[in-house]
């Protein structure tokens, strides 16, 4: 893991030279920096050869197993310098695919790879579960350490997610009383991860029930994710972890169950997210670098992500960095973006708290325009879950919001910072706010500029 890293803060920092952007820029760099790093993160390319999988023995019909082919088909591809597996017109039922560098899994048109709810069809690999490292159930699509890699086409990857989500033991989710979770396990985890227990011996799996993610590319280098339609995760959807150049575009994300994120970054390098279309049970696009201990132990920020074109539906929140951010967020820039939900609660989203801790800065949001929201239509919490019970100072800096428009929300704003740990700049500029009824919660920020900001028709001066 340790030359991987080094390798990647190498890449990292030629990026930043090219581009001009040494460490932390200072706040002037606004929107600019957004054209570099739209300038720096290109899609890979593939050769021409394409390998079609039912050369190697698969049987579309959705009743028998293919992974096998789809495991002989990777490997061809990867060994004879890479391509694209064709995925033809189908139901392609499968366990674990792991992918590896060089090969794009292209899905025809209607094409769908239909996950299995069998368990035991997913080996138990180094992966992350709420930003904390173990071994667990491989993710459905899985790649770790690889280079050019992407999951490409107009076909379904449907999880089947809702065999899995009783795991959650959320009760609107299927669970009772005597059924198995994972409760128990995630508590022992983040344990393990707070007393230093190596990652190695962090091992679940099997009654452990802890629910993989759909996809996730771990320590990898230039990753595409384009057009598919991702639907009923077990748990996260599109989980790049310590990757560097990832393009996610015209995907659509559909899925109300438990955990069920559109997309997590979480130490990321360099993310361009546009046009795909998220309806989640949980947070639309969610930035995230660790959880607690785990986080603070590799501490890599996720930086430079741009979001834009984007349409939001249900959702926790549309926009959101944390909670787990203990490693630090900077640099995300989110524009020309719809969102409107009566099951949206926040267009923007800020979570941490004292045990989470870490720094979030240079956030900048423009042209954003909103329907509904069932709750605010920006929040900055640092009294999530724990609250002001830790020791890990919280940070929150530098939140610039552009002509943002809402036609419908229950307040304005609801920022709640800690005493020992208040919300530090946020500027709301140019920013219209309708059907507010309820009045704003501001508490413990250090400086709330507003500049022409109107609520219910009238000019403000103060929330």
């Amino acid at each position: 893991m340790h030359d991987s890293l080094s390798r990647r803060t190498l890449l990292a920092a030629g990026a930043a030279i090219a581009t001009g952007a040494h460490g932390r820029a200072p706040a002037t760099d606004g929107w600019g920096r957004a054209t570099a790093i739209l300038a720096r993160v290109r899609p890979p390319r593939f050769p021409r050869r394409q390998f079609d999988l039912r050369r190697f023995g698969a049987t579309g019909n959705g009743q028998t197993l293919c992974t096998q082919a789809f495991a002989d088909a990777i490997a061809a591809c990867a060994a004879a310098g890479g391509g694209r597996l064709l995925v033809p017109a189908g139901r392609w039922l499968t366990g674990a695919i792991r992918l590896l560098s060089n090969v794009e899994l292209h899905l025809a048109d209607d094409a769908t790879i239909l996950f299995s709810t069998d368990s035991g069809h997913y080996p138990i690999v180094p992966t992350r579960f709420e930003g904390v490292e173990l071994m667990n159930y491989s993710p459905l699509i899985y790649a770790s350490d690889a280079r050019n890699v992407a999951v490409t086409g107009r076909g379904t990857i449907d999880g089947q997610g809702a065999a899995w989500w009783s795991w959650s033991g959320g009760s609107h989710h299927g669970w009772r009383e005597g059924m198995p979770s994972q409760r128990a396990a995630r508590s022992r985890l983040f344990a393990m991860a707070e007393a230093g227990t190596p990652v190695a011996a962090r091992r679940f799996g099997e009654g452990g029930y802890i629910r993989p993610n759909l996809m996730q590319f771990q320590r990898c280098e230039n990753v595409l994710i384009e057009g598919v339609h991702l639907r009923d995760s077990p748990c996260w959807n599109v989980h790049p972890v310590l990757a560097l150049n990832v393009t996610m575009r015209g995907v659509t994300v559909t899925g109300l169950g438990p955990n069920n994120d559109g997309c997590d970054p979480e130490s990321v390098d360099g993310m361009v997210i546009e046009h795909c279309t998220f309806d989640t049970g949980d947070d639309c696009i969610a930035i995230k670098s660790g959880r607690n201990a785990d986080g603070r132990r590799l501490n890599v920020p996720a930086r430079d992500i741009v979001i834009r074109h984007c349409t939001m539906k249900a959702g926790h929140g549309g926009v959101v960095i944390g909670s787990e951010a203990s490693g630090g967020v900077e640099h995300v820039f989110a524009e020309h973006c719809a969102m409107s939900s009566p099951d949206l609660w926040y267009a923007l989203r800020f979570k941490s708290n004292a045990v989470r801790g870490g720094r979030t800065a240079h956030i900048r949001a423009r042209d954003i325009t909103v329907g509904q929201v069932g709750r605010a239509a920006l929040t900055c919490d640092f009294n999530y879950e724990e609250g002001a019970k830790g020791a890990f100072i919280p940070e929150l800096d530098d939140v610039v919001v552009e002509r943002l428009r809402v036609a419908n929300a229950i307040r304005v704003l609801d920022c709640q910072g800690l005493p020992q740990a208040p919300v530090g700049r946020l500027t709301l500029r140019d920013c219209r706010f309708d059907g507010v009824h309820e009045p704003s919660i501001v508490t413990r920020i250090n400086k709330l500029t507003l500049e022409n900001v109107r609520v219910n028709g009238r000019t403000v001066d103060h929330l």
